[in-house]
């Protein structure tokens, strides 16, 4: 008998996953690559919500987790995947520079905004009125890290690629077998494709799509992040990831030619270069209404629990989702209650 059967290897999966390794305890990993939304994301961890200048929840505990969390995936993984780089919010106007400087003074953003005022020129980019810069911030490459990561478990007979069949999935007295694989624990840990999960299907998981571009601009000269209304990612050799769309009714991974004319429209309002679409990309994220992952134990099935809702901010996220629900799983340490799934079930039965 293992102790975890982990079904996904996305963010949510991989952080459990590594977080079970580190104290020593026997997994199993099930995919079927049928969720891309980790694999394509921008990657980018901010500590602040731009558009509306509030923190993100929880920012200082769960960026403390992730530079610890990653710092030790890469001398495992013997591969870079955390890459530092400041992130810039260009402003448009006198009166966003005035915001910006109001929101830096209050208590809770003042470790994350820098009151310098950015002045310089970028090739590609017109920016008279300059920019912020949000400290602590950068990306994550996520296509390496979970390629590498996969590797790293089939390397140990760790992963197997198939598609998770529910109605072979059995209740025993000590934890639960699947076909040939008897654990103490099963996470669920599927992003969107929850909605085919009998077990948690009823809780409120909304896919959101976003499209991304890598684009080639030979022209544009920029090593930082640009943020507004889309974000622009140095990638070197004049090639940038920009994203991202966000539509709530389309919740298949097909690139859309709306989503295309979306982003090249808001591509062409930040940058005064020519640009190329190289690629062209297409996710849903699994998010939750109220902005909060899902995160907990079945009522009825003790061995049976869920790691999913990263949303937009799966690499600030994983490492202290899944730090969580081990530590409520092992130690009993009860879940913050923004976000115990308890939250929803609580409710359905009232």
């Amino acid at each position: 008998m293992i102790d975890y059967l982990i079904v996904g290897s996305g963010l949510a999966g991989i952080s459990f996953a590594e977080i079970a390794l580190r104290h020593n305890k026997s997994i199993m990993v099930l995919d079927n690559d049928s969720q891309n939304s980790s694999k394509i994301a921008g990657g980018l961890y901010n500590p602040v919500i731009l558009k509306r200048f509030s923190e993100v929840w929880q920012a200082q505990e769960q960026l403390t987790l992730m530079n610890e969390f990653f710092a030790i995936l890469e001398k495992k993984l013997n591969c870079k995947v955390d890459f530092k780089t400041p992130i810039l919010r260009k402003f448009f106007s006198v009166e966003e520079q005035n915001n910006w400087f109001a929101a830096s003074d209050k208590v809770m953003l003042a470790p994350f905004l820098s009151t310098i005022l950015i002045s310089k020129k970028y090739d590609g980019i017109h920016s008279p009125n300059g920019y912020g810069e949000v400290l602590q911030t950068g990306y994550v490459d996520t296509a390496l890290l979970l390629n590498k990561y996969r590797d790293y478990l089939k390397n140990n007979n760790w992963f197997q690629k198939e598609s998770f069949d529910y109605d072979a999935l059995q209740i025993v007295c000590d934890g639960i077998r699947y076909k040939d694989i008897y654990a103490k624990h099963i996470i669920f840990a599927e992003g969107f494709g929850m909605h085919a999960n009998p077990y948690f299907n009823s809780l409120p998981l909304d896919g959101t799509k976003g499209e991304l571009f890598i684009i080639k601009a030979p022209e544009l000269d920029l090593d930082v992040i640009v943020n507004t209304n889309v974000f622009i990612l140095p990638l070197g050799n004049g090639l940038f990831k920009v994203g991202a769309t966000y539509e709530w009714e389309d919740k298949t991974d097909v690139p859309t030619e709306k989503g295309k004319t979306e982003l090249v429209a808001r591509i062409k309002e930040i940058i005064t270069c020519d640009f190329e679409i190289v690629a062209h990309f297409a996710g849903v994220r699994p998010t939750v209404k109220d902005r909060r992952p899902l995160v907990g134990t079945h009522y009825d099935h003790r061995a049976i629990h869920i790691l999913n809702g990263l949303g937009t901010r799966g690499v600030m996220l994983g490492p202290a989702m899944a730090k969580a629900l081990y530590e409520n799983i092992e130690h009993q340490i009860p879940l913050n209650k923004e976000i115990d799934i308890n939250r929803f079930l609580t409710k359905a039965k009232k």
